[in-house]
């Protein structure tokens, strides 16, 4: 299955196979959160999918290092250097330091992410980490040319660069420009595009994080931070670069600005992007005021994985919808999948053999769906065709667990408090006896001793139902 692995390259506008740098591994980078606030749950669909992408990747055999920033400094509220610092909004709207802020919003980000088996990368770093190493990178595009200092600030120019629209066809590059023109104005800026590399000239008279610098004291502009991070841990090669389609502009054309030319050569080879989460009024988010958090959705009774399974039945690149409504089917036919699920746990042919052939052809399916440009709408309509299947129990759930690596939808144990009826072993292993028994009466055709058991098992409140999977108990 390696190298077949393909998906949707912003940079190329095509669908392309993963192919690796030279060391066979996998460097993947996300953007993380600006921890000014809890994440909403758009911000979270991202998670969610660049989650499903490093999971197939494993799955599909690939060896992966996935690192991610934490944005706890010099992120302003408009991502062209314009606006409110979040990290003092956040502070102020709170009345904590800024440091308080940053290490309350992480731990909230990361207990939601637990709630939707989001996996933490291998490497989490906050950018208040890694001052040296901006300086260092804007050191050195001063010395290549890349850079200059203007009204004690140090700003990228865009000028030097054959193409800085990146991610852009010559229209939407003209489109683009026309939009810069509504952009408030910097006079230091030789260029409209420029953007800031250090500030040594804050915007706010207390500013709370400030190092010292060869231009003064001052703090890193927010798009450094992901160039910096990802070569500390990644290298001077990257393979792939995730985060929201609101990340292409400016963020991800200027981190490949200032990388490249700080390198001097190609720095990622594909780029990742998540479409918006709207609701009815459009793209959800935190500057509306009212938005919705995982803690919400689970004070109105949803299971946070409900959330997770509305976000696989999207393809990635399609804006998605959000309403209660989408939201309660959803939860309506989670409940009963992993109801069927812990059903066939109970099965007597639960703990017998796998059927290897079967199962590995389910299992060519499902990787076939996910290398098929992260097809998460088809990987989970396959748990319904091995419901439907006349695979054995046994085999039914070695593929729900081997396919729960990768979708996280807790398949083989959230039915089990639905499912939970307080028998006890012993009782279950007689009634397991007794359907072993039953089960041989049918084949010798002694019908009367089936139905007598089934009687029997009546008695005690234990009703038999014959399913293509096999014959499942419950208690009346």
């Amino acid at each position: 299955m390696e190298n077949k692995f393909r998906f949707y390259n912003t940079l190329t506008r095509e669908v392309e196979t993963v192919i690796p740098n030279e060391d066979g591994k996998i460097g993947m980078y996300t953007c993380g959160p600006t921890v000014y606030h809890y994440a909403h749950i758009g911000n979270l669909r991202s998670y969610i999918m660049e989650d499903i992408l490093e999971k197939s990747l494993r799955y599909v055999g690939y060896e992966v290092k996935r690192v991610m920033n934490i944005t706890d400094v010099g992120h302003l509220s408009s991502d062209a250097d314009t606006g409110e610092d979040k990290m003092l909004k956040g502070a102020k709207r709170e009345h904590k330091t800024v440091m308080e802020i940053a290490k309350f919003y992480t731990d909230a980000f990361f207990a939601d992410c637990a709630k939707l088996n989001i996996k933490t990368p291998d490497v989490v770093e906050p950018a208040t980490n890694c001052i040296p190493e901006f300086i260092h990178m804007v050191e050195v595009l001063l010395e290549k040319g890349f850079a200059y200092t203007a009204g004690g600030n140090v700003y990228f120019d865009t000028s030097k660069l054959d193409d800085y629209y990146v991610f852009s066809s010559q229209s939407e590059k003209e489109l683009l420009v026309g939009v810069r023109e509504d952009v408030e104005e910097d006079a230091n800026k030789r260029n409209k595009n420029d953007f800031v590399l250090w500030f040594t000239k804050s915007k706010f008279e207390d500013q709370a994080l400030k190092w010292e610098s060869p231009w003064g004291v001052g703090y890193p502009g927010w798009h450094i931070e992901c160039s910096c991070i990802s070569m500390k841990h990644l290298g001077e090669y990257m393979d792939i670069h995730c985060g929201g389609v609101d990340n292409i502009f400016p963020h991800h054309t200027n981190e490949i600005a200032q990388s490249e030319s700080y390198l001097g050569h190609k720095w990622c080879n594909y780029w990742f992007h998540v479409n918006h989460l709207n609701d009815k009024s459009g793209k959800m988010s935190k500057s509306k005021g009212d938005f919705l958090t995982v803690s919400l959705l689970e004070e109105k009774g949803y299971d946070p994985i409900v959330y997770r399974m509305f976000c696989l039945q999207s393809h990635y690149r399609k804006p998605l919808e959000f309403s209660y409504e989408v939201l309660d089917n959803v939860s309506a036919a989670y409940t009963k999948l992993v109801k069927r699920i812990a059903e066939l746990k109970k099965s007597a042919d639960a703990a017998g053999e796998v059927q290897k052939e079967r199962f590995d052809a389910y299992r060519e399916r499902f990787a076939d769906a996910l290398s098929g440009d992260l097809n998460t709408s088809m990987a989970v309509t396959i748990l319904y065709d091995i419901l439907k299947d006349d695979l054995n129990a046994a085999t039914k759930l070695a593929l729900f667990a081997d396919f729960d690596r990768v979708l996280s939808l807790n398949l083989l144990t959230a039915g089990e408090t639905a499912a939970d009826d307080g028998v006890d072993a012993e009782l279950e292993q007689f009634i397991l006896a007794k359907i072993e028994e039953r089960k041989a009466a049918k084949k010798e055709k002694d019908f009367a001793r089936a139905d007598a058991i089934r009687d029997e098992l009546l008695a005690k409140g234990i009703a038999l139902k014959d399913t293509r999977e096999g014959v499942v108990w419950s208690l009346v």
